[in-house]
C-alpha cells in the first residue's frame, strides 16, 4: 500500500474576484478539509503547505492575457518541486487546492518524470485558450489548455517542456452535456464523457473503461483531478460557477474510487471548493465523506 501524503496547495490565483475588491475564496479549501479530519481519516502523513503568492492582478485588463501569469508559472514550478519528491519516492500525492491552475504544478512534476495521462473529473474541459475565445484570463478555467501546449509560452512551456500532457493521454469526465467545448476536443481526441453519457454506461463501468485505456503501456500511469464543480449544485452549491444536471455523491465515488484505486495512479487534486459559500460547513463535510469512501480499501 503506497503511503498517502496530503500537500496544501491554497493557491487562488487563476480565478476571477468574485467582486470589486475581493479575492476567491478557494484558497481556504485545505482548512476546511483539514478542520474535518480529512489527513485522519485517510491514514495519510503530513506533506504540508506550498505557499502561493498574493493574489494581485495589478493593472490587468481584458486583452493582457493570463492574469497573475508570473507568479503561476512561479507557483507551478514551486509545487511540481513538492509533488516530483514524493512521486519519485513512491509516495502518493493528495493535493488539496485552490483553483484549477494548481493542476499545472502536477502536469509539471510528472512531465519532468516521464509521460503521463490525466484523468480530469470536471464540470468543464477547462480548455478556454486564444484560438477558441477572446476572454482569455483566468487560467482556473484554462489550465487543460495550457498543460496541452495552449496559450502563453511563459506558462505552456516551462522548463522547455511543452506540453506537459498529450491530448490523447487526456480523459475528462463529467462536463454538461451542453458544454460546447465538446466538439473541439473530440476533435482532438479527447476522450470525454458527459453526465448523461456516465449514467447510460453506469458510473462504475464507464470509469473501468476510462481506467482501461489508461493503463495501457504508453505512458507511465495517470494523475486525477478533481473540480467540485462537477458535483450538482443541489448538493454543492459551495463552487464559483455552479452548472446544474451534475453528478450526485455515489456517482462519484463510484467513479473516482475506480480511478485513484488503481496502481497506475499516481496522485490526486481537489480543487475549486470556496468555504466562503459553505457558512454551516455542510459542503466540506460531505467533500471529506466522498474522498475518504473514494480511497478506503475495496
Amino acid at each position: 500500500m503506497r503511503r498517502l501524503v496530503v500537500i496544501d496547495a491554497p493557491s487562488n490565483l487563476g480565478l476571477r474576484p468574485p467582486a470589486e475588491g475581493t479575492v476567491p475564496g478557494c484558497y481556504k479549501l485545505a482548512g476546511a478539509l483539514r478542520e474535518q479530519r480529512l489527513v485522519q481519516r485517510l491514514g495519510a502523513y503530513e506533506g504540508g503547505v506550498v505557499v502561493p503568492p498574493r493574489y494581485d492582478r495589478g493593472g490587468w485588463r481584458e486583452g493582457d492575457g493570463v492574469f497573475n501569469a508570473a507568479a503561476i508559472a512561479a507557483y507551478t514550478r514551486k509545487l511540481a518541486d513538492r509533488i516530483e519528491r514524493h512521486v519519485r519516492a513512491g509516495d502518493f500525492p493528495v493535493v488539496l487546492g485552490g483553483d484549477c491552475s494548481i493542476q499545472l504544478g502536477a502536469s509539471l512534476a510528472l512531465r519532468r518524470i516521464g509521460r503521463y495521462g490525466l484523468a480530469a473529473i470536471d464540470a468543464s474541459a477547462d480548455f478556454r485558450h486564444p484560438g477558441n475565445s477572446e476572454r482569455v484570463g483566468a487560467a482556473g478555467g484554462e489550465e487543460l489548455a495550457l498543460a496541452t501546449g495552449r496559450g502563453q509560452t511563459d506558462l505552456t512551456d516551462l522548463e522547455g517542456l511543452r506540453p506537459y500532457l498529450k491530448e490523447e493521454d487526456v480523459r475528462i469526465l463529467g462536463i454538461r452535456d451542453y458544454d460546447e467545448d465538446r466538439v473541439e476536443l473530440s476533435e482532438l481526441k479527447i476522450t470525454n464523457a458527459s453526465v448523461g453519457e456516465i449514467r447510460e454506461w453506469g458510473p462504475e463501468d464507464l470509469a473501468r473503461a476510462v481506467l482501461q485505456s489508461l493503463e495501457a503501456p504508453v505512458t507511465e500511469g495517470f494523475w486525477v483531478h478533481l473540480d467540485a464543480d462537477v458535483l450538482d449544485p443541489s448538493v454543492m452549491p459551495a463552487v464559483d460557477s455552479p452548472d446544474p444536471d451534475g453528478l450526485l455523491p455515489d456517482e462519484l465515488v463510484s467513479v473516482l474510487r475506480t480511478l485513484v484505486q488503481s496502481e497506475r495512479c499516481v496522485g490526486f487534486n481537489l480543487t475549486i471548493y470556496d468555504p466562503d459559500l459553505d457558512p454551516d460547513g455542510s459542503c466540506a463535510a460531505l467533500l471529506a465523506d466522498l474522498v475518504q469512501r473514494s480511497f478506503a480499501p475495496s
